[in-house]
């Protein structure tokens, strides 16, 4: 009787804020996909029925997880110096709060997906939505506008897009092409080869910023930016014209 209470009990007194968080670091090490109720448990030094009185399953622990990103999204924020008054308008909260959201899933690189994959939204989903949306409302752009905005920034909003050059995801450099490979992939397709070409993917190139993924994601979300202000001072609307 002793032995079958004894594993039933945790052996240590568990919050559901630690719960999370181990979660969380877990993930880090070893991707979302391998993070199990289990292993969890194992990692915490606790028997599995014991995460059940903070999470109802896996799902809800997923859920859990993004917030603790969000908070961490706030929390850089609240982390930098203020821009000054003069210079606080809605492209400039835009840019601070997406690019904070990308710094803070660079350290998370799972995140991506479980964020993606989400089927509902959490408060502090909502709440990240709400703020990011009133940035664009409190500079003047009408409920139309920010609604389309909102369209075309999508994932962006949270620090990640999907990039046409991305190799971040290659575990060791690919070498370099053959001659005749490329002589023959630039005689089919030569613009992509000119473009692809042009730069290498390199964050120290001494031609300007170089091209490396943070490089290239700024500078797309300056295109959304200043498009959108563009949109905004031409007084844009979705209605047909009469």
């Amino acid at each position: 009787m002793l032995v079958a209470q004894t594993l039933n009990e945790p052996r240590v007194r568990l919050r559901r804020e630690r719960v999370l968080r181990e979660a969380v670091d877990l993930a880090d090490a070893i991707g979302a996909d391998a993070l199990t109720m289990r292993r969890l448990a194992e990692q915490l030094g606790v028997v599995p029925m014991a995460l059940y009185k903070h999470v109802a399953n896996r799902e809800e622990l997923l859920d859990g997880m993004v917030d603790l990103i969000v908070g961490e999204i706030e929390g850089e924020l609240a982390s930098e110096q203020e821009p000054a008054a003069a210079s606080t308008d809605w492209q400039t909260g835009v840019r601070r709060r997406t690019l904070a959201a990308r710094r803070t899933l660079q350290r998370h690189p799972w995140s991506r997906r479980v964020i993606e994959g989400r089927t509902t939204k959490t408060t502090a989903v909502l709440d990240y939505i709400e703020q990011f949306s009133s940035l664009l409302l409190a500079g003047g752009l009408s409920p139309d506008l920010t609604h389309h905005a909102l369209h075309a920034i999508g994932g962006r909003m949270w620090g990640f897009t999907q990039e046409l050059f991305d190799e971040s995801h290659d575990a060791v450099p690919a070498p370099p092409p053959d001659p005749a490979m490329l002589q023959a992939a630039a005689a089919r397709y030569p613009s992509i080869v000119a473009v692809a070409t042009f730069r290498a993917h390199d964050p120290g190139s001494v031609v300007g910023r170089g091209c490396d993924d943070d490089a290239e994601f700024e500078f797309a979300l300056d295109l959304w930016i200043d498009g959108i202000e563009r949109l905004h001072r031409r007084h844009w609307s979705s209605a047909p014209e009469v």
